[in-house]
């Protein structure tokens, strides 16, 4: 049995929008990773990364794993750069610290002039013709 707040792969929207399975704005895919837009982001063009293989830890992350999942948290900042040269990257692990989804991920949330200090409370739907203006900026080099 999985610890408090996990979920079986079979049950998982990451693994999900992973075999295309469910709908996503995808803006890479290796054999090993994934980073698409954020359907409810904290800021314009936060963008979340996942391992394509269910792990709902980064504690559960095979040390095989570890280079590919860095890499494209790392080419994810350079193409986000292309938006703000500023960013968080985040990883909240377990319920108590936030994470709402049981599939390891990493936030990569570009922050802009307006919001020095914090995000938004209320985090809004991605609009489509937005999640398309920010593919083509995020698209490859």
């Amino acid at each position: 049995m999985g610890a408090p707040g996990s979920v079986a792969a079979s049950s998982c929207i990451f693994c999900a929008i992973a075999q295309k399975k469910a709908p996503a704005y995808i803006v890479y895919e290796d054999e090993d990773t994934l980073a698409f837009l954020d359907i409810a982001p904290l800021s314009r063009g936060h963008t979340l990364v996942i391992p394509k293989a269910h792990v709902d830890r980064i504690t559960d992350l095979p040390p095989a794993r570890y280079a590919s999942v860095l890499a494209t948290v790392t080419e994810i900042c350079r193409r986000m750069e292309r938006l703000s040269r500023d960013y968080n990257i985040g990883v909240n692990q377990g319920p108590l610290a936030g994470q709402i989804v049981f599939h390891l991920h990493f936030h990569v949330i570009p922050r802009y002039a307006h919001q020095v200090g914090g995000f938004p409370r209320e985090r809004l739907p991605l609009a489509p013709e937005e999640a398309r203006a920010l593919l083509r900026e995020l698209g490859p080099g």
